[in-house]
């Protein structure tokens, strides 16, 4: 019973539009009109019924104004509501757009950022060595110290194998000499015996 009841409310509410009484004027304009159609009153009553009807007519025809404006009033109001969604989607869409642009424009900053960064350590590690124009010219004087210090040994080496063969001339004089030296102390004695 409370559906029905429910139904009953919706359907008024539904027939009387914003809750202003349409549904009974209405119906009081249609209940008047047809005493007024139905009535054997004086004209002077007929008159004033008459009055009454225009004046009931004329609300219902206000109300009804009402309602088309109320009608266009909520359409425009929607159109400028979808215009603002419209901005808004818009705005939200290049915010994003925005967003990501920034978004890639950071990974990048971040990219050179590193590599500057690797740069900085490696030149900082070049600058702690010499310069290869002083580095070539100091490998060449130190070939040349290399070249000059063989030149030297080869000197050495054969000054040395000289030594040698002048030391072995001598200890072979030396041995020859002392055979000879014993050989003729071994001869006066064997002279005296």
């Amino acid at each position: 019973m409370a559906a029905a009841e429910e139904e009953i409310i919706r359907r008024r509410l539904l027939y009387d539009g914003d809750g202003s009484g349409d549904d009974r004027r209405l119906t009081t304009f249609l209940r008047t009109f047809i005493k007024w159609c139905n009535s054997d009153a004086s004209p002077e009553e007929q008159s004033s019924q008459y009055q009454r009807l225009l004046v009931t007519l004329s609300q219902c025809d206000f109300a009804m104004a009402k309602t088309d404006m109320v009608c266009e009033m909520n359409e425009k109001e929607l159109e400028r509501y979808e215009t603002i969604y419209k901005k808004i989607e818009t705005g939200i869409n290049d915010a994003k757009k925005k967003i990501n642009d920034c978004q890639e424009e950071l990974k990048e900053a971040r990219r050179i950022r590193k590599h500057r960064q690797e740069y900085d350590a490696l030149a900082k590690i070049i600058g702690e060595h010499p310069v290869r124009q002083d580095s070539i010219a100091q490998m060449k004087t130190l070939e040349a110290d290399l070249a000059d210090l063989r030149g030297q040994k080869e000197a050495i080496d054969q000054k040395l194998e000289m030594r040698r063969k002048q030391f072995h001339v001598l200890m072979y004089s030396i041995q020859e000499m002392q055979k000879l030296l014993e050989d003729e102390a071994d001869s006066p004695m064997e002279t005296e015996s």
